[in-house]
């Protein structure tokens, strides 16, 4: 059983590696998954920590696995824990292209969602499934240190430049109003990534100043 990496979570180094992030989307116009993306988030443990900002139930960023195994059947991008407060973060990352989010098919005016996106979103509802389906058995208990946990999952997928006008809305609704058996999938892009994670760090950092 893959373990969970420990973190001593650096509001400092993760300032620095979302401005990595910035930096990324300034140069590359798309991304691909194995190319760009896995290999970046893998190099930087303080952004990939702070994505469980995502879950409200996450006070602690401590720990952390990319590429987790989930009861042999399948594997996580990402997820980022809390071992005080028993919440977990589940994260897909798909590419970033132009045909990422919506793509046409046939005559039709309006898009339709990509297979790369139904993919990614299914990947969590099969994730969520499992968890499930695990739930209260001692493997469960072994994994995540509790027989319930709190949890939610993230799919990281496309990017603004790449919506036509209206998509972005369809996007945002999805996000808000689409849970699977009340547990939420947040959809952003990477573009909406950063926003989220630059918005989220000034409160922190806000926070910290504050408490001297």
């Amino acid at each position: 059983m893959k373990e969970f990496q420990t973190v001593s979570f650096d509001l400092r180094r993760c300032r620095k590696e979302i401005d990595d992030l910035r930096q990324l989307l300034a140069t590359r116009k798309d991304l691909k998954e194995e190319q760009h993306i896995r290999p970046f988030f893998e190099k930087r443990r303080h952004l990939s920590a702070f994505l469980a900002v995502y879950n409200p139930n996450i006070v602690h960023f401590d720990l952390l696995a990319y590429q987790y195994p989930l009861f042999g059947d399948f594997t996580c991008d990402l997820v980022v824990g809390d071992s005080v407060k028993n919440a977990f973060c589940f994260i897909e990352f798909e590419d970033a292209g132009t045909r990422s989010l919506f793509v046409k098919q046939g005559r039709k005016a309006t898009r339709e969602w990509s297979p790369r996106f139904e993919h990614g979103y299914s990947q969590i509802i099969d994730w969520f499934y499992k968890l499930d389906d695990m739930e209260k058995s001692d493997d469960f208990a072994a994994r995540f240190g509790a027989r319930s946990i709190r949890f939610m999952g993230v799919l990281v997928v496309g990017r603004d430049h790449h919506l036509r006008p209206g998509e972005k809305a369809r996007l945002d609704w999805r996000r808000e109003n689409v849970a699977v058996r009340s547990k939420t999938i947040q959809c952003v892009t990477f573009d909406g990534l950063l926003e989220d994670l630059l918005g989220r760090l000034q409160t922190f950092t806000l926070a910290a100043d504050a408490g001297g």
